[in-house]
């Protein structure tokens, strides 16, 4: 069965529908379990969909900034590497 996924956009509506309606209901019509519900909850409870956009580009930006880090590190690594053999 393929899996569904949601934007952040669509899991804030979801939780927004269920703060008026019960969460077994909203699971069912969205085809999502329980579990998955409530860890949306506690990731996305009370947020705003401008909130959920900014959350994932500093997640993003994150990557990109510990790519970097791994990067000068390997750099290091290699110039300490070469430096040791040559003396």
């Amino acid at each position: 069965m393929k899996r569904k996924r949601f934007t952040e956009e669509q899991i804030i509506g979801i939780l927004k529908q269920a703060e008026a309606g019960s969460n077994p209901e909203i699971c069912r019509k969205n085809g999502t379990t329980e579990q998955t519900f409530y860890r949306w909850r506690s990731k996305y409870g009370g947020m705003q969909i401008s909130d959920a956009k900014r959350l994932k580009e500093l997640e993003t930006e994150n990557r990109k900034l510990e790519q970097l880090l791994a990067e000068a590190h390997l750099d290091n690594a290699a110039l300490k590497e070469v430096l040791s053999n040559n003396w």
